[in-house]
């Protein structure tokens, strides 16, 4: 069974730091494309950051660069999101997903498999 399951959400007070991680089974982790995206109610999934499917490029919105990395362990099956200097408007769900052969694609339409989410809440 092909699985993506996120975890290391919670309440976080502002100006701290989250690491997320993304636990992938079922799946060969190596020949995916992994991202991360979130989501806060009312509004459309909005892409975070992504490593292609070769591990060699990651890529990231111009609204996180700079306070995320998003890294990955094959070894593992196992994606990352280290947030810094956390803010309010990060308050979102955080979604992993995984893209066969995909280039990092901001996309969601792009992603085949998706984690159910972990939410992220920064308080001021």
């Amino acid at each position: 069974q092909v699985q993506l399951v996120e975890s290391g959400g919670g309440l976080v007070q502002a100006g701290g730091s989250l690491r997320l991680s993304c636990a992938a089974s079922g799946l060969t982790f190596s020949k995916y494309a992994m991202g991360w995206f979130r989501q806060t109610p009312g509004k459309e999934r909005e892409f975070v950051a992504a490593y292609d499917w070769t591990g060699r490029s990651a890529y990231y919105a111009d609204s996180v660069k700079g306070r995320f990395t998003i890294s990955r362990d094959n070894a593992k099956n196992t994606v990352y999101l280290q947030i810094d200097s956390l803010k309010p408007e990060d308050t979102a769900v955080y979604y992993c997903a995984a893209d066969a052969f995909g280039d990092g694609a901001k996309l969601s339409l792009k992603y085949e498999i998706w984690g159910p989410g972990t939410q992220v809440t920064i308080s001021s």
